[in-house]
């Protein structure tokens, strides 16, 4: 019977053959909308091309804007970008730069505005516009990363509640979306659950009736939601052997210059409120 969220789908070539499954929101934003090409036909074959030889579509997307916005061809040139991406197929020293991701092509090309967070390339929420999804990109242990805390649900969506994504305020809210996202994630469940479990006052009590059925455990929500806080504790622990400091959770510099229309703001979260995300 499959999933009743139906989120996949197939995108067919012009003679109603299969091209590629599936065209999605993040994957047609990155090549799309953030490299200013709109045809749909090019688009599905950079995402077939992605699944081909596994490359991140997100962050291949990034990397073909670092590179447009390096020179080596121009924003909306579709074409050119797929023999961009191809040429990391065939391992030459151009496709070794761009395979290696946005931040590694950045440095080859002299660009410095970069969209990633702990190299990680930033999906298709903007930081300066969401301001509680800019705090879980810089503070979440995998750098940007909007699956890690999908805060879109009450900034703009309305679901759990309503934030204004302008309010730097933010703190608090990225925590509990941290949180609760590492449980989820620990579980299996699709993250995809959220939107019901944050409107539907029973949702979250089932979720937590269905691990507790599977591990034989009588743990209470609270309990759970305490485990996702420990599983970040443990996180940001490997992280701090590794190297990283607050330093890392922050936001790509130009994000806090460069103003976004049509609001005309920055990203303007004080690294007060971003180094306080796990002292609360």
């Amino acid at each position: 019977l499959g999933c009743i969220i139906k989120c996949s789908n197939i995108y067919p070539k012009e003679d109603g053959t299969h091209h590629v499954s599936c065209l999605e929101y993040e994957s047609d934003w990155a090549f799309g909308a953030n490299c200013c090409i709109d045809n749909l036909d090019h688009i599905a074959e950079l995402i077939r091309i992605c699944n081909d030889i596994g490359l991140d579509t997100i962050e291949t997307g990034c990397t073909l804007a670092v590179a447009m916005e390096g020179g080596l061809i121009e924003f909306g040139d579709g074409k050119g970008a797929i023999n961009l991406i191809n040429e990391v197929g065939k391992g030459t020293p151009l496709g070794r730069i761009i395979g290696n991701g946005t931040e590694f092509t950045a440095k080859a090309l002299g660009v410095s505005r970069v969209p990633t967070v702990k190299g990680q390339s930033i999906p298709a929420y903007e930081p300066r516009a969401v301001k509680g999804i800019g705090v879980v990109y810089a503070t979440s242990t995998m750098g940007a990363d909007h699956t890690s805390g999908y805060t879109i649900a009450p900034e703009i969506l309305s679901i759990g509640g309503k934030e204004d994504p302008l309010n730097v305020e933010k703190s608090k809210l990225a925590r509990a979306f941290l949180d609760t996202t590492a449980l989820i994630d620990s579980t299996g469940y699709c993250l995809f659950i959220a939107f019901a479990i944050l409107d539907i006052s029973e949702g979250f009590a089932g979720v937590i009736d269905t691990i507790n059925g599977v591990l034989g455990t009588n743990l209470s929500g609270d309990d759970w939601v305490n485990i996702g806080k420990e599983i970040i504790n443990k996180e940001r622990a490997f992280n701090t052997a590794a190297g990283f400091t607050s330093s890392h959770d922050r936001v790509p510099e130009f994000m806090n210059i460069e103003k976004l229309p049509p609001h005309n703001v920055t990203f303007e979260v004080s690294e007060e409120i971003l180094d306080s995300v796990y002292k609360e």
